[in-house]
């Protein structure tokens, strides 16, 4: 029998892949409203939840590996972000 933590382990690392792939159903959705392929805003937010949560899992795994690709991921969502930001605001200005 496993213990309760690691069961709450087990269930981070289920949400987090939860977010991580709804990511791409969202993506999905707002391509076929549109007709055209697109990444609408809400990828990268769901991206980034779903990296921090699986980079949470990782580390209490100790897994390097897993914890490499997630960093990294993160520093390419929040990038992303970041120019969606900062693009709206020079159009605003």
């Amino acid at each position: 029998m496993q213990s309760s933590e690691t069961l709450v382990w087990i269930i981070i690392g289920f949400i987090g892949q939860a977010l991580f792939s709804m990511r791409f159903i969202l993506q999905w959705i707002a391509s076929e409203r549109l007709k055209r392929s697109i990444i609408p805003k809400a990828f990268w937010y769901f991206s980034l939840a779903g990296g921090v949560t699986l980079l949470a899992y990782a580390i209490h795994k100790q897994d390097p590996v897993f914890i490499a690709g997630q960093g990294l991921g993160l520093v390419v969502y929040i990038r992303n972000l970041y120019l969606i930001r900062s693009g709206r605001q020079r159009a605003d200005a």
